[in-house]
């Protein structure tokens, strides 16, 4: 593993790994609270708009300069685009065509109707990869080792070649389709005519998401420039993240963003946090001290 600690790289991927760790419960509580607060058609035009302005930060983001702003644009431009355009555009035809939730055996809610019409994006998903995988030389150790495993001696034949980088458009992508698959693997596993969530597949799917988080974060440590470490970030937090999302199922965690208005302390100390981190790293920035 190249690269040394360094007390500004440990820094550094500490509060870069919070930072966007902190994104998934607050976006998920955002979503639960338009929901309860606003009217079915206030909130599509919302998420309409949440999607549009995910579009043109991360628009705007490939034109400015400094690779941490890219970054930071990238970032929030990919979550309100995934949140808006996605996330809400399944919820959406979910309601519309009346798909019903999943329920256990005590009545409750396991999986919303929009996560049940989800895997059926699997088809565009293994689209997006045969680009990445069969053209496209990217800087994810894990698709380079899956090229390395199926192209072996063959790339004098298939020559892969980089795309133009934008740090903000690198960083848009990066987090929807790992947000995407991430979904995808979980959603499959839940569901019981494949595996279920107490299969012995899915407990091995948490293990090895735990294990490989915190084998990313060893790296993470030594990364010492902001736009980098918050681009691997992303990477380590949802990989952490789908073990969070099956230890809830499970029941063996309170998942306070599901229930915000419950947890209202819990949830704006997040907040408060999530937005400090941002203003020293945007504050940085704005100095030329970490680009």
């Amino acid at each position: 593993m190249k690269g040394q600690y360094t007390k500004k790289s440990v820094w550094m991927g500490i509060a870069t790994f919070f930072i966007v760790l902190f994104t998934m419960p607050l976006g998920h509580a955002l979503m639960i609270i338009m929901e309860k607060t606003m009217t079915p058609h206030a909130v599509n035009w919302a998420a309409f708009w949440m999607g549009v302005v995910g579009i043109v930060m991360t628009i705007y983001g490939i034109f400015v300069k400094g690779d941490t702003k890219q970054t930071l644009l990238g970032l929030f431009g990919g979550l309100l685009f995934w949140t808006g355009w996605v996330e809400f555009l399944y919820v959406y035809y979910a309601h519309r065509f009346g798909v019903q939730p999943l329920y256990d055996a005590a009545g409750n809610i396991v999986t919303k109707p929009e996560y049940l019409i989800m895997p059926t994006s699997l088809g565009f998903f293994v689209m997006f990869m045969m680009l990445y995988v069969f053209s496209a030389k990217t800087g994810c150790y894990f698709i380079e080792w899956i090229q390395k495993k199926l192209l072996r001696n063959k790339k004098v034949e298939v020559q892969l070649k980089p795309m133009a980088h934008h740090s903000s458009l690198v960083t848009f992508l990066e987090l929807n389709v790992m947000m995407w698959c991430g979904y995808l693997i979980l959603l499959i596993c839940y569901d019981d005519h494949f595996l279920g969530d107490r299969h012995p597949m899915t407990i091995a799917l948490a293990i090895v998401c735990l294990v490989a988080s915190f084998y990313m974060m060893r790296y993470q440590l030594k990364i010492k420039t902001w736009g980098y470490s918050i681009r691997y970030a992303i990477s380590t937090v949802i990989v952490f993240w789908n073990f969070v999302e099956i230890v809830g199922r499970w029941n063996w965690i309170t998942e306070i963003w599901v229930h915000p208005s419950e947890y209202k302390t819990e949830m704006i100390t997040m907040l408060i946090v999530f937005i400090l981190l941002f203003t020293i790293i945007a504050s940085f920035s704005r100095k030329k001290i970490i680009n």
